[in-house]
């Protein structure tokens, strides 16, 4: 019987002392699939297209094999002009580039490598503070690194590794022009990275335009869902999805739960109704502040709420460790959404749940989610949930069938209700005056009126002769 492979560590791949100590101090040995494939690729310097599914570790995949690249460049020196920008990552939204950035100085605290993160939404004066200072790592979104630029806080000179991440969002949300214009700003000679959840035609022609002779790492088949996901669809109708939702959380006793919506408005909306049920929630989109979406995220994360209702671009690259089930308010127009979203839960190894609510009009957005990742749902039955609506209705009915028994009296519409008639209309017609006394009485008021004298008009000329 032969014995099965040792498992891969990270010291198998050569990263210095200090980079190991970091990992070992988040309790991280043996890399993921992507790690493992991608780390020795980077560490040879060649360029790579690498495909995995949200929550497999391409985060790490990229920035661990770069913090060990610019190791040998690192200084301690105080001079801004020792720590020029030589790494750059980019990162379709604010809150992915936070959460990238927070991995990176987890890797790097060991090391005297500097890195920060420029988004916007926020002042600019604290980012161009730390820019000035010196970096050799920026992660940042496309529009504010080109405010930066512009503002001559930012220099790409010495560029030598650039990093798209999430490359297929960023087409998504339009940010090919900018992108086109951060590459032309790049040094010609750099190692360039590009990884995704999904890769379109339309990613790879973009990669052809400055990809060289990458090297594609496909850990999953492509707009493949985790094995680690439960996917569970419930059929309800449109008016009783928010209390659907409020009654999932509720049955499963759930405490951290993500649930997606397709507008800003929809979002805000259920985000009030589950207060209104007494579950904690907030949500997060555009029209929220960076400040109002960070607080609400960092609140989410240490519990002090249940529930964060956010649209796709909001909540694309969130990284909540181990939450445990992630529910599709509405099914997403993009069937490729479905995958990142549900790759919220069920990650690095661990088990989730993925809850969809579908309605008769979505028909069609299901056929497009079951052909894409080859997978046809069974609906199942919620058991025990009754909508508002319905529970108002039986509330009614059981108030006047109370009313009926109550007191072993009778009720008011339990029988013929009877009408209440003036006796006045049942006496026979009794005439007050005879018909020819009444016309007297008119003849002889006629003659009082003739009787007396008519008052007449006269011009300046005189009365008119009769």
């Amino acid at each position: 019987m032969q014995s099965s492979a040792p498992a891969v560590r990270f010291e198998d791949f050569g990263l210095s002392a200090d980079i190991l100590r970091a990992l070992a101090d988040q309790g991280y040995l043996h890399p993921t699939p992507i790690q493992a494939q991608a780390i020795p690729v980077i560490l040879q310097g060649r360029d790579v297209m690498g495909a995995a599914q949200t929550g497999t570790g391409k985060t790490a995949g990229f920035s661990l094999p770069i913090i060990q690249k610019l190791l040998p460049k690192a200084s301690s020196s105080t001079s801004p002009a020792r720590h020029p920008v030589r790494a750059l990552i980019l990162t379709p939204t604010r809150e992915l580039a936070d959460q990238v950035a927070d991995n990176v100085r987890s890797y790097s605290r060991h090391t005297p490598l500097r890195s920060a993160v420029v988004f916007g939404g926020v002042d600019m004066a604290p980012q161009t503070a730390a820019l000035r200072s010196g970096v050799e790592i920026v992660i940042a979104t496309p529009g504010r690194l080109l405010d930066h630029i512009q503002q001559k806080t930012l220099n790409l000179s010495q560029t030598e590794i650039f990093v798209m991440d999430e490359a297929d969002r960023m087409l998504d949300m339009g940010f090919l022009p900018d992108l086109q214009r951060i590459i032309n700003l790049l040094p010609k000679e750099r190692q360039n990275l590009m990884f995704s959840a999904t890769f379109s035609s339309e990613i790879k022609k973009l990669a052809n335009s400055f990809l060289c002779d990458p090297i594609t790492i496909e850990v999953a088949r492509s707009n493949a869902t985790s094995d680690n996901v439960t996917q569970i669809l419930y059929r309800v109708d449109e008016d009783e999805k928010p209390d659907a939702v409020a009654h999932i959380i509720r049955e499963r006793g759930l405490k951290q739960v993500i649930v997606f919506s397709n507008t800003k408005i929809g979002a805000s909306r259920l985000s009030r109704h589950l207060e209104s049920e007494g579950v904690k929630a907030l949500a997060i989109h555009g029209d929220k502040s960076q400040g109002e979406r960070m607080a609400a995220l960092d609140a989410f994360k240490r519990g002090e709420i249940e529930v964060l209702v956010a649209t796709d671009v909001a909540a694309r690259g969130l990284d909540i460790a181990e939450l445990p089930c992630v529910i599709n308010f509405d099914l997403p127009y993009n069937a490729e959404d479905y995958v990142h979203r549900i790759g919220r839960t069920g990650r690095a190894g661990a088990f989730g749940d993925a809850i969809s609510l579908c309605t008769d009009k979505d028909a069609r957005l299901l056929q497009d989610i079951e052909k894409m990742i080859k997978h046809k749902f069974i609906p199942a039955q919620m058991i025990g949930f009754v909508p508002t609506s319905r529970k108002n209705a039986e509330r009614g009915n059981s108030f006047s069938s109370n009313r009926s028994t109550s007191h072993g009296r009778q009720a008011f519409g339990s029988a013929p209700r009877k009408e209440l008639i003036d006796p006045w209309f049942f006496k026979p017609y009794e005439p007050a005056v005879s018909t020819a006394a009444s016309e007297k009485q008119v003849g002889a008021a006629e003659k009082v009126v003739n009787s007396k004298p008519q008052k007449r008009a006269a011009l300046l000329g005189g009365m008119p002769k009769s």
